[in-house]
């Protein structure tokens, strides 16, 4: 559960990194691109994620799983709020 959920994370590290990149050239070129409030969200989402996998990697079994739950929470909500609303 710890990989997959850490992998999660990891993707969610590159997927905030790639809507800022995109906000940043958006900006650059004069094209519409994610908003502050989408950005904000990814990041807070991001830190989140990186929180819980390091409790999920460092605690015992029980809040360990708790940890690798949690990324996947976050990450679900991250995208059904962010990406498919």
């Amino acid at each position: 559960m710890r990989a997959l959920s850490g992998s999660v994370a990891a993707g969610l590290i590159v997927l905030t990194a790639l809507v800022v990149a995109a906000a940043v050239i958006g900006g650059d070129r004069g094209f519409p691109g994610p908003g502050t409030a989408s950005i904000a969200w990814h990041v807070v989402a991001c830190v989140a994620a990186l929180v819980l996998q390091r409790v999920a990697d460092h605690r015992a079994r029980g809040v360990s799983f708790l940890g690798s739950v949690g990324v996947l929470v976050v990450a679900g909500a991250l995208l059904w709020t962010q990406w498919w609303g």
